[in-house]
């Protein structure tokens, strides 16, 4: 299908829409056009099948930006299915028309359709990363955001000689939709991926694929920056380099202190900024060759139920301009990474994330909280409705309420008050406690309520939320996503939170600040924000299964006074149900 012309009222529209946004000074608008088509890939020895993709990669393009650039993106819809494309991470302040979840923000954008989408880019600078945000649609939707310093400033770190983008993945040999249609009919779990990938590539150690194994050449004594993007749809990863150690510099699009580590622990939805300093040959005889590894973390058994397959790609020393032809014949010096369920070394790792709270990147931790909400996390069962295939289905939940996606979208029904689309009573609390992290729960606390609660959140508010996770049907971590804002997590532990003791071991000083936070299994996650962005907000596991069972609500930011404290009025071309 022919790329559609936009109308000249469109770019009034569009026009109109910018003004209200305003520029910083020396920030630049860029254009992307992003056409959604369906194209043919192979891995895996011969396994072949259509999928839809961005522009014809896997992953797709990438998106460069200065920190207070805006990008205007055209998605058109070629593909063949109805979609939409969320910016991970980015805060699109007053602005939540172009934030992209379907039902949530929008409508999805219909087959032969498109939709110009306006990406802010006010504080986050790093990397973040966008997605689809329908159905399992981001399996093969979704690429890297680079958000350089706005210009006349530099990194808080010594500028790199060169920066790769190293985007951790799934592969399905089954058609994507296929798979969770099958769920979804089935009640059950979601079929496993067949591999994980790193670029789209599952290297040397999964079948017919070492000819295809990437690898990033560098040069000895030179510095590198890695940005790691988590786009798995189900699983946690342990990355590393063999015979290398990385230093942490940045998470989700916001500097970190330094943090040298042998390995990282990245959740789906999380980024982080790597420092590589290549400094491993010492003489003729050192190895020359290194694998790049992401092996998945798994805290929720002693055997992963999910895709355990390890992803790698090579880091491979040049010499005068190229690599060692030799060397190919060598093995790659071995990553050494935690088994995959060591929860202690992913605990660790985390702790040690701290923000880099210095003049230029100053923190800003709510001290005093207006709104307080304990949020348990959980895997639940649904009475099965008009099915003889089964008795109960999967279900998740936020304090026992399973969130349903409702017919039109929560924005347009809170902006032209709309009725009977969502009910504004998501509760503060669960409904009952009990021992949320016992190793046996009773049945009675297996079942959720179906929901379209959402929270109302006054304008510059301050709220803390202590996540809780629960072991109703075995617990495991869980990445917890939150659009529209950053937060800080000022706290993490094992075990049920103790509202009397725990807060007393809070960072308020430097806390890592994230939009994506792992709730340790039967343990707890302590999150910090100000609601200073008005409009409607996504919460949600970043495991899709998770979030399509229902583990998510949504926050409504009401209109502060002041043009500046107020949402974006509504553009004219929003795509129609």
């Amino acid at each position: 299908m022919a790329l559609r012309s936009v109308s000249l009222m469109r770019l009034l529209g569009l026009f109109v829409f910018c003004c209200f946004i305003g520029s910083p000074v020396l920030a630049a608008t860029h254009h992307e056009t992003f056409v959604i088509q369906e194209t043919s890939y192979t891995l895996l020895c011969n396994n072949t099948k259509n999928m839809l993709t961005v522009n014809g990669s896997w992953p797709g393009p990438t998106i460069y930006a200065r920190k207070g650039d805006t990008v205007l993106v055209n998605v058109i819809n070629n593909g063949n299915k109805n979609i939409t494309i969320h910016w991970h991470g980015v805060d699109q302040p007053r602005n939540p028309w172009s934030d992209g979840p379907e039902y949530i923000t929008q409508c999805p954008i219909q087959v032969g359709a498109n939709f110009t989408q306006t990406i802010l880019f006010t504080e986050e600078e790093g990397t973040l990363w966008w997605h689809a945000h329908s159905d399992f649609d981001r399996a093969t939707v979704h690429g890297a955001i680079i958000i350089h310093p706005k210009s006349g400033t530099t990194f808080p770190f010594a500028t790199p000689e060169k920066e790769f983008t190293l985007i951790l993945g799934e592969w399905w040999n089954a058609n994507i939709t296929d798979v969770l249609d099958n769920a979804l009919q089935s009640g059950g779990d979601v079929q496993p991926s067949d591999a994980n990938t790193i670029n789209g590539q599952p290297g040397d150690f999964q079948n017919c694929s070492s000819n295809s194994t990437l690898k990033f050449q560098v040069e000895q004594n030179k510095t590198y920056l890695l940005r790691v993007i988590n786009s798995a749809m189900s699983d946690e990863f342990f990355f590393g380099i063999g015979g290398h150690n990385v230093t942490v510099v940045g998470t989700d699009g916001s500097y970190t202190k330094p943090y040298n580590v042998e390995y990282i622990m990245i959740t789906p939805g999380q980024t982080f900024d790597l420092l590589l300093h290549a400094n491993q040959i010492q003489n003729s005889s050192s190895p020359s060759r290194y694998y790049i590894v992401a092996s998945p973390f798994y805290d929720g058994g002693p055997v992963p139920p999910r895709d355990g397959t390890t992803a790698t790609s090579i880091l491979e020393y040049k010499t005068n301009g190229t690599a060692n032809s030799t060397a190919a014949l060598v093995a790659p010096v071995a990553a050494v990474l935690p088994n995959f369920n060591d929860t202690n070394a992913a605990a660790v790792f985390s702790a040690g994330l701290h923000s880099l709270a210095s003049a230029t990147h100053p923190v800003n931790v709510p001290k005093t909280i207006n709104v307080n909400m304990y949020v348990t996390v959980s895997v639940n069962t649904l009475a099965c409705v008009n099915s003889s295939s089964c008795g109960f289905r999967l279900a998740a939940s936020l304090n026992n309420n399973s969130f349903q996606n409702p017919q039109i979208d929560v924005l347009d029904a809170y902006y032209s008050s709309i009725a009977n689309v969502y009910t504004a009573d998501f509760p503060d609390n669960p409904p009952r406690f009990f021992n949320f992290t016992n190793d046996t729960i009773p049945n009675q606390f297996f079942s959720v309520e179906k929901s379209t609660k959402v929270k109302v959140l006054e304008y510059n508010s301050t709220v803390e939320i202590v996540f809780q996770g629960t072991n109703i049907l075995g617990g495991e971590n869980h990445p917890m996503h939150l659009h529209g804002h950053s937060f800080y997590v000022v706290g993490r532990g094992v075990g049920i939170f103790d509202k009397e003791k725990d807060p007393l071991t809070y960072n308020l000083v430097d806390p890592p600040y994230e939009n994506t936070v792992g709730v340790p299994k039967n343990g707890w996650a302590a999150i910090r924000f100000r609601a200073a962005n008005p409009g409607v907000w996504f919460m949600h596991c970043h495991y899709d299964r998770h979030t399509i069972w229902g583990m998510d609500t949504v926050f409504v930011t009401k209109n502060g006074n002041g043009t500046n404290a107020q949402m974006l009025p509504r553009p004219s071309f929003m795509p129609k149900c």
